[in-house]
């Protein structure tokens, strides 16, 4: 009874909230939202606020389908150009990132390799979370060291484009049609069950996300995620990440915070000069490779690429960069026992 009446209050207040942030441009809205409102429902009752595991894995569901759209209706002539540079800022971002997390895992004796890695990965902020659930990891920690990332990346990302003169005034709108739309919701309810079946690695996104971009390579006019859809899926993954938040989450969470910080702005730092390397190498402007090096935040460097007339570079390098981390996450345990062994 009482976590029903819980669930009464926290569905509404977090659809409030989502609106108010969305209202304002916070970055990441409705997950942060759904966190703040779930973390303190479960903070006041002591207790865990437990999803319903089908609802959850819709959830994830959804996820690896918005992760796989950005790659739908790239032809692969457009991409392969910039793969070797995109793998070599994936390789710098991702190896500082591992780095980064087993330095923090060292200094916080609470935090473990897995989990501190999952913290410093640039990117995938959505993502990052339901991998470190499925992988073993603290989702809480992952989640409040990601989205942390993702609002400073996302505050800075308008402070660089207006240094360049570039004025962001939204996309262009969706276009789809209703059949594309269901049958990206069956790839979301049907996907994490049959990468389960394949043992796929984070089966919950991968498989999605696998059936999104094959489907796009057909039918790419007719695919669009529902807005609601996105913004359930997004409740759903910021309810489960702040259902299980504690005193004891929060108080590690604060002492890993100062460290956390440093390697936030180290990362931003790091991308910002790989950007010289690209801008270099691929003979594009410096705002276009720093768009396309940005540690986070792709709806917004996608968005500003678009106003900024930015060319293939820009989304063909994070979509790599992203692609190469979730691989990564997917065999994190994997890595890090044979780290641990040599």
């Amino acid at each position: 009874m009482r976590s029903t009446l819980t669930w009464i209050f926290v569905v509404p207040a977090s659809i409030a909230l989502g609106l108010l942030f969305d209202y304002f441009n916070v970055a990441a809205a409705w997950i942060l939202a759904a966190i703040l409102v779930a973390g303190g429902m479960a903070l006041i009752h002591r207790e865990e606020l437990v999803l319903n595991s089908h609802v959850e894995k819709a959830g994830r569901g959804v996820i690896g389908v918005l992760a796989g759209l950005p790659l739908v209706g790239i032809g692969i002539g457009e991409v392969t150009p910039y793969v070797l540079p995109g793998l070599a800022v994936s390789i710098i971002t991702v190896a500082l990132g591992m780095s980064a997390g087993v330095v923090l895992a060292k200094s916080v004796k609470e935090i473990s390799p897995q989990t501190g890695i999952l913290c410093m990965l640039p990117g995938g902020s959505s993502t990052l979370p339901v991998i470190a659930r499925e992988t073993g990891a603290d989702f809480r920690l992952v989640a409040l060291s990601q989205y942390l990332r993702l609002l400073i990346v996302s505050l800075s990302l308008p402070l660089v484009t207006s240094i360049f003169n570039v004025t962001a005034t939204g996309t262009a709108e969706e276009t789809g049609t209703w059949w594309g739309a269901l049958l990206l919701v069956v790839f979301a309810l049907a996907g994490p069950y049959i990468g389960k079946l394949l043992h796929f690695p984070a089966p919950h996104i991968f498989a999605p996300l696998l059936l999104t971009v094959v489907a796009g390579q057909f039918i790419p006019d007719a695919l669009v995620m529902p807005n609601f859809v996105a913004v359930i899926a997004f409740l759903i993954i910021g309810w489960f990440c702040g259902g299980g938040l504690s005193v004891q989450v929060l108080k590690i969470f604060t002492r890993q915070l100062p460290m956390t910080l440093l390697f936030i702005i180290i990362t931003i730092a790091t991308c910002a000069a790989t950007a010289l390397l690209l801008s270099w190498w691929m003979n594009i402007t410096y705002f276009d490779a720093y768009l396309a090096t940005s540690p986070g935040g792709l709806e917004t460097v996608l968005a500003l690429a678009h106003e900024g007339g930015s060319g293939p570079a820009v989304v063909s390098v994070q979509l790599i960069r992203l692609l190469t981390l979730l691989g990564l996450a997917g065999y994190l345990s994997t890595i890090i026992r044979w780290i641990i062994r040599n």
